[in-house]
């Protein structure tokens, strides 16, 4: 399974990419659950998890710093 691609999440709505985030989150808990239990399978799975969880996050900052810079731009044009 390669890592996954940020373009792909680039494509969501802000409402899947915070749902995705809360579901990766999910994942990531229940890894570290099955490895404190040692019923871990696949360790390889928290790479992608980690990896998956920074992209989104990445996107979402993003899009709070596109959404300051336009808010600060149109206040920026009012004066």
């Amino acid at each position: 399974m390669p890592l996954p691609k940020i373009e792909e999440i680039r494509d969501l709505s802000d409402q899947e990419l915070n749902d995705r985030i809360v579901e990766t989150k999910k994942e990531l808990f229940q890894l570290r659950f099955q490895k404190a239990t040692r019923q871990l399978d696949k360790p390889h799975q928290f790479k992608h998890l980690r990896h998956r969880l920074a992209q989104l996050m990445t996107v979402e900052r993003e899009r709070q710093l596109a959404a300051a810079n336009a808010a600060s731009d149109s206040s920026a044009a009012e004066e």
